[in-house]
């Protein structure tokens, strides 16, 4: 079982970078699949994108792709969202969640499937 604590949020003028951390406490962090999702006001959980625990894996949605990368260091328990060129329409509560994955990738960004979430932190893109 993982917890989950994401950090770095804030308010950005659109252009602007923000880096997301998502910090895992639990054993065997390496094993689990790690996504991050976005929620803004009046709109559904969207998957922004996710990394796999064997191979790293990544895939993205068509909305982030070219502008957004995830990566992972495994001995810091950690994955990391770095966000380039961002636009207003980015604003939203950030999630990071996680699912074990073993030996296989992993990699999803359907919401449903991820038992373990973080509690989100909020991206502001707006000048």
């Amino acid at each position: 079982q993982l917890q989950l604590v994401e950090s770095g949020g804030g308010l950005v003028q659109p252009g602007g970078s923000l880096r997301l951390s998502c910090v895992a406490s639990g054993s065997n962090f390496d094993l689990y699949a790690i996504s991050w999702f976005r929620q803004a006001p009046g709109k559904e959980r969207e998957g922004v994108t996710s990394i796999g625990s064997s191979d790293d894996t990544t895939i993205y949605s068509d909305s982030v792709k070219g502008r957004f990368t995830i990566s992972r260091d495994n001995a810091k328990n950690t994955v990391y969202l770095q966000m380039n060129t961002l636009k207003p329409e980015d604003t939203a509560v950030y999630y990071c969640a996680a699912r074990f994955a073993g030996v296989l990738a992993g990699t999803s960004l359907l919401a449903d499937i991820h038992p373990y979430w973080g509690q989100g932190t909020q991206v502001t893109v707006s000048s």
